[in-house]
């Protein structure tokens, strides 16, 4: 058991990352609106979205080089869109993370109520763990996190479903209007996770594979990211659950604001539920959050690292602590003057994620199938056919999208 534990790592790593905003507020809030009416959205997603994620650590594994080289092969292009588009959005959404992360500390913790204080402990805490742990630390560290997640979110969703007496609604439901199809494209944008997070999947394959060698070989990778992708399959179904069977059909108008959303959040479990249950939701929504946080802290500024070389030619001195610093004063700064728009900071994050998830999905099948991906490890021609139709999908919603936002 303890060398199948050991040699689990990127996936979980991508279910600490994918389980977060997605997950916590999103899958919430559409159980608290449509019961189990989304149901089916939350799978199709996934089922739309798996192929993609898969190929990051199978390029990785097969190749040597993370997607970033890839891209870079692919062409100048390519690279230089990923960079603008990854730093036109990191702030925002390590903002995003973070802010909820302190709303759940406040509710748990006290001490003091100010969520910007909390933020920044929450983040120098990260930068401290991340830089003297690097990627070791964090892999073991990720595996007690989504552990303790999956533990408590079962406990709580098995006690709501014995308590709860509203009727539940399992009706699909296909939402109309500009605000119900724009919360429909947010929660399928982040849902499991941005597709950019398979550059994340890569970088950390990557180093698992340095880390432990070869032993941790394509087959063993994929098998890996399964265990973390069907993870964030279950806690999202959970986190649904608790949605339907505690907010449901209850009257309670859920906060847009992230920090306010986190206590209400919390407050409202352990009103119905009682302060144990509260408690014990707390926690598992604190893991999902803080591990949302770190995963994200270390993984753009090793993307903006390895893009930043590729399209300079050269490396740089402490390159990662430099990223790294940018990234948390950035989001520091965007949390002390911003904190009142986060809302709707979030709504556009997770929006801009799912419009631009078709670059990522065309980019990802485009290089392993192409000539930089050795034949035998390229996707079969069945799991091509099921990414052209996916891709066919993302586009389809993306257009729908923007017809009725229009």
């Amino acid at each position: 058991m303890l060398s199948f534990f050991k040699k689990l790592g990127p996936g979980l790593l991508f279910a600490g990352a994918a389980i977060g905003v997605s997950h916590l507020v999103q899958s919430t809030r559409a159980g608290a609106d449509y019961g189990f009416g989304l149901l089916w959205a939350l799978l199709l997603i996934h089922f739309i979205k798996y192929p993609f994620f898969q190929f990051a650590p199978r390029y990785t594994t097969a190749t040597g080089e993370n997607l970033i080289d890839g891209y870079r092969r692919l062409g100048k292009p390519i690279l230089i869109l990923y960079f603008v588009l990854t730093l036109v959005t990191m702030f925002t959404i390590q903002a995003a993370v973070t802010i909820v992360t302190a709303g759940l500390a406040v509710n748990l913790f006290g001490l003091t109520n100010n969520v910007l204080i909390w933020s920044i402990v929450i983040l120098v805490i990260s930068v401290f763990i991340l830089y003297k742990g690097r990627y070791g630390f964090l892999d073991r560290l990720i595996k007690i996190i989504v552990i303790i997640l999956t533990l408590s979110s079962i406990i709580a969703v098995v006690v709501a479903a014995f308590q709860t007496n509203s009727a539940i609604s399992w009706i699909p439901s296909i939402p109309e209007g500009t605000i119900e199809v724009g919360f429909l494209i947010a929660f399928l944008g982040w849902m499991p996770a941005p597709l950019d997070v398979t550059i994340w999947q890569s970088i950390w394959t990557q180093e698992k594979q340095k880390s432990i060698g070869t032993t941790f070989d394509t087959p063993q990778a994929i098998f890996d990211f399964n265990t973390g992708f069907m993870t964030t399959i279950l806690t999202g179904i959970l986190f649904m659950g608790l949605g339907t069977f505690v907010l449901f059909q209850s009257g309670e108008s859920l906060s847009p604001k992230a920090g306010v959303f986190a206590n209400q959040l919390i407050d409202l479990y352990s009103i119905n539920l009682g302060n144990g249950m509260g408690w014990i939701v707390g926690v598992a929504a604190l893991t999902a959050m803080f591990s949302t946080t770190l995963t994200a802290l270390d993984a753009s500024p090793k993307a903006m690292v390895k893009t930043t070389e590729l399209l300079t030619n050269k490396p740089h001195k402490h390159p990662y602590l430099f990223w790294l610093l940018i990234l948390t004063f950035g989001t520091i700064i965007i949390l002390a003057f911003f904190t009142s728009s986060m809302g709707t900071m979030i709504k556009v994050a997770t929006i801009v994620s799912f419009l631009t998830t078709p670059f990522y999905a065309i980019a990802n099948l485009w290089l392993v199938s192409s000539k930089h991906m050795p034949f035998e490890w390229q996707p079969s021609l069945f799991l091509k056919i099921w990414s052209v139709i996916s891709i066919i999908l993302l586009i389809g919603f993306s257009f729908w999208y923007l017809s009725v936002l229009l």
